[in-house]
């Protein structure tokens, strides 16, 4: 579980599950009190501005169906803040919000990598090459061999 605490938002990951959660006087201020629940699956994009000496970051986390804009240059924070799928940092929280990023972009590498469901053989060749080397560790006889590999090939 990874916590992370910025101006006005707090963010947790659970690994599946993305939370904001906006209490205090500055989340009633820009966004409102209360929560944001968001699974892995639904999260496109994370948009990342790092902070300067002079201003604040902010990660932001896009949703398919999402109402984006650029902001114009100069006012990427400002906006960032009425957003409710942001979340603003200082530079001294930005670590934690890096390690939070990291976290993220993995498990939605994870989420879009294909999947092969379990058991299931990779391909024809896999599986000759599986019954060849049971072949040559003699625990099937040529025509055991020659057998499987018809129904493989559909012969």
């Amino acid at each position: 579980m990874i916590e992370v605490s910025g101006q006005g938002g707090q963010v947790q990951f659970d690994g599946q599950h993305l939370t904001i959660t906006r209490k205090g006087f500055l989340a009633r201020a820009t966004q409102g009190k209360g929560e944001k629940r968001l699974h892995i699956s639904q999260i496109s994009a994370v948009q990342w501005k790092p902070a300067g000496p002079m201003m604040n970051g902010f990660i932001q986390f896009t949703i398919p169906g999402g109402n984006e804009a650029r902001a114009r240059f100069g006012s990427q924070t400002t906006s960032a803040a009425k957003d409710e799928n942001s979340v603003i940092f200082t530079k001294q929280q930005q670590p934690d919000f890096e390690k939070l990023r990291a976290a993220l972009d993995d498990a939605i590498a994870a989420q879009h990598a294909p999947k092969q469901a379990a058991g299931a053989p990779a391909s024809v060749a896999d599986e000759l090459t599986k019954l060849a080397a049971l072949r040559e560790q003699g625990l099937l006889s040529p025509q055991e061999f020659e057998q499987q590999k018809a129904r493989l090939l559909g012969l």
